[in-house]
């Protein structure tokens, strides 16, 4: 994995988003792709909230994403063994770049045909614990035409990033804004941020 974490890493470095192609292998992927769905056939995903980490407001013009949050305690082999490399990952980065992440918190975030989530900044106004974002995509065959792009919004140009399978987006929480575009299939993957505090 270090070959893959260094790529995710330098990326980041060099442009401020760092991305990795198979951060999740084929078979994990597979697996948190069969949680997810499961989930949401049995109507456990909840609509998603924009606001801060006391006020959530559901607005649907903003975001219609549904999302299940991850945790050790759910006692899932597959969301456990993604647990076990966002550890082996986090130990890298603070040995590497002394970030200093103290903890993690992901949920499972799938959008249906002809959802959304407008341009927007993933840091609370009022708390700072967020440092880096991370997407992990569970998308097989995803093709131009589904939509569904993150676009990442730099000081001079727009990035457009696909949700292809397997795929990780690490980015500073605070600092860039972004937007997922409409998507014309069901688009899932792991969202979430390291954290400190």
């Amino acid at each position: 994995m270090k070959k893959i974490f260094d790529c995710l890493i330098d990326s980041f470095i060099v442009d401020k988003v760092g991305i990795a192609e198979n951060f999740l292998s084929v078979s994990l992927a597979a697996h948190l792709k069969d949680n997810l769905i499961g989930l949401f056939e049995n109507k456990k995903l909840l609509n998603a909230g924009v606001g801060n980490d006391t006020i959530i407001n559901q607005d649907k013009l903003i975001r219609s994403d549904v999302i299940y949050w991850l945790d050790r305690a759910h006692n899932n082999q597959h969301e456990n063994d993604f647990f076990d490399l966002m550890d082996e990952f986090v130990v890298y980065l603070n040995r590497t770049c002394y970030t200093g992440i103290t903890g993690y918190e992901f949920h499972y975030t799938l959008y249906e045909s002809g959802t959304f989530y407008k341009k927007h900044i993933d840091q609370f106004q009022h708390n700072g614990s967020r440092q880096y974002s991370m997407i992990m995509y569970l998308n097989s065959d995803w093709k131009i035409e589904d939509g569904g792009e993150l676009r990442i919004y730099h000081v001079d140009e727009e990035q457009n990033i696909s949700p292809n399978n397997g795929k990780s987006v690490f980015f500073k929480s605070s600092d860039l804004a972004h937007e997922v575009l409409l998507t014309n299939k069901k688009r899932m993957s792991i969202t979430g941020w390291l954290k400190i505090g």
